[in-house]
């Protein structure tokens, strides 16, 4: 029989607090492997009481509780910096077989080197260069911290292909395995649709790397076909309340509507049962886990073709959705094409993403632990 393993993952921002894509991975990949084995995960104090809580056999520990994780857009670079501090003092107290640290925002992949146990850097996306075009000559700093990782540990994963190749082309030439993201698929196919219909429905973060402007701009012209077209909005940020006056400039008052963030993610997937197709325009994707969820639940979806988007690789053009340029006419003649073939791309769209449970996906980064140790 397989030894119990002992396994801390690391990040700065922890699910269910915080709803984003990589603390959702974590959460999915820690709850099933806490059946097995002795799970830990390390972030910010969201919740008050003691620094440490014990929930679904995953065991949490608190560092810092942020006022704020975003600042003018962007994600603040104190809380990170101080959560990394007493990263140094908690991981130092406890031998861990592996410590699965998340390379963004890098200060912690640095404290979690003071550990003797064994260290695993889970890359989501590679900036690069990229990082000039976000802070300008301070966009710097980040490039040398990022390109510092390479070197902290010989175990790295990247959760696409397409990170994968980033990684290599900048570099980095230690054995790279490619560890994607995943969905409850059974639990997907057993939320019922809500009775709040749409045709077309969008589900992210509202900041401008998500695009969702483009959206609005190419249901203008859908609006020309199909004059009682309706979208919904799910989420929220700082974007929101440029979106929803973009909206009313272009005359889509009774075409979209913005739900704002939903607490829970069974309503999330009900509000996709009760649509026909996602669109998804975001610029800059390390995955991508809301185009399996949408495609799991039966939906086409439509994405750009862009750099960063590393979300355009789950979509077989035709079968589970269509990419398309950025710019809001091809935008919308592809969303039109997904309303017309939507029942026929139904059922493939499902068998696709059957692929990506995580159930299996968890089986595989076990064997990769046991591997690397």
């Amino acid at each position: 029989m397989d030894e119990t393993l002992k396994i801390a993952f690391v990040y700065d921002v922890i699910y269910p607090w915080v709803k984003g894509g990589v603390e959702k991975r974590i959460y999915e990949l820690a709850k099933r492997l806490a059946r097995k084995h002795e799970v830990h995960v390390y972030g910010y104090k969201h919740w008050n009481g003691k620094n440490k809580l014990k929930r679904n056999d995953i065991v949490y520990h608190g560092t810092i509780k942020p006022e704020r994780i975003y600042s003018s857009g962007r994600r603040a670079i104190t809380p990170p910096l101080l959560h990394s501090i007493e990263l140094v003092s908690l991981l130092k107290r406890e031998h861990f077989d592996v410590i699965d640290c998340q390379a963004a925002p890098y200060f912690p992949c640095y404290a979690s080197k003071v550990s003797d146990s064994t260290l695993v850097i889970t890359w989501h996306e590679f900036w690069g260069d990229y990082w000039s075009n976000y802070l300008g000559k301070a966009g710097l700093v980040g490039k040398v911290l990022e390109r510092g990782l390479f070197s902290l540990t010989d175990n790295h994963l990247a959760a696409s292909l397409k990170t994968k190749k980033d990684l290599h082309n900048a570099g980095l030439r230690k054995d790279i395995i490619v560890i994607p993201n995943g969905v409850d698929f059974r639990r997907i196919q057993e939320i019922e649709p809500s009775s709040h219909q749409s045709d077309i429905i969008f589900v992210g973060r509202l900041i401008k790397e998500k695009n969702a402007s483009l959206l609005l701009k190419a249901l203008a012209l859908i609006k020309e076909e199909i004059p009682d077209v309706k979208a919904v909005v799910i989420g929220d940020g700082p974007e929101r309340q440029h979106l929803e006056s973009l909206s009313f400039r272009l005359g889509l008052q009774k075409n979209v509507e913005f739900l704002g963030l939903l607490k829970r993610h069974k309503d999330v997937v009900a509000f996709m049962k009760a649509s026909k197709v996602f669109a998804f325009p975001s610029l800059r994707e390390g995955f991508g886990i809301v185009v399996v969820e949408a495609n799991a639940s039966g939906l086409p979806v439509v994405t750009v073709d862009y750099d960063m988007n590393a979300s355009k690789e789950l979509i077989i053009e035709g079968k589970n959705g269509f990419i398309a340029r950025v710019d809001k006419r091809d935008f919308a003649e592809k969303i039109l094409i997904a309303l017309e073939n939507r029942r026929r791309m139904k059922s493939v769209s499902r068998n696709i993403a059957s692929k990506y449970d995580w159930d299996e996906i968890a089986r595989e980064l076990e064997k990769y632990y046991r591997w690397i140790l």
